[in-house]
């Protein structure tokens, strides 16, 4: 969760203004996947102040866009995204209308 939200490999400058700890991701719950060996069910969570408003593209590169750069992943797949309702407010549509 960290990988995608706060977490870096360096000391960042920024990190002096704001609090890494309280926009960070995490992950709040693992389980096994039923029957499969090495598999699991993560649950992960990101604050709503980490994604710009009404912007759907950067909330899913957000949540998505370098988790492979995790070593320890062979393989991901995004099985449910729940979005609250405060953030889903905030989207007003395609900027080019519907094509």
């Amino acid at each position: 969760a960290a990988e995608s939200s706060t977490g870096t490999w360096t000391t960042v400058w920024t990190d002096g203004l704001t609090s890494p700890e309280r926009n960070k991701g995490r992950c709040y719950h693992i389980e096994p996947v039923p029957g499969e060996e090495d598999q699991y069910i993560a649950y992960v969570a990101y604050p709503l102040d980490l994604f710009e408003e009404g912007s759907v593209t950067n909330m899913l590169t957000s949540i998505v866009g370098n988790v492979f750069g995790f070593k320890a992943l062979r393989a991901l797949r995004l099985e449910d995204l729940r979005i609250p309702t405060a953030y889903i407010k905030t989207f007003q549509g395609p900027p080019h209308g519907i094509q």
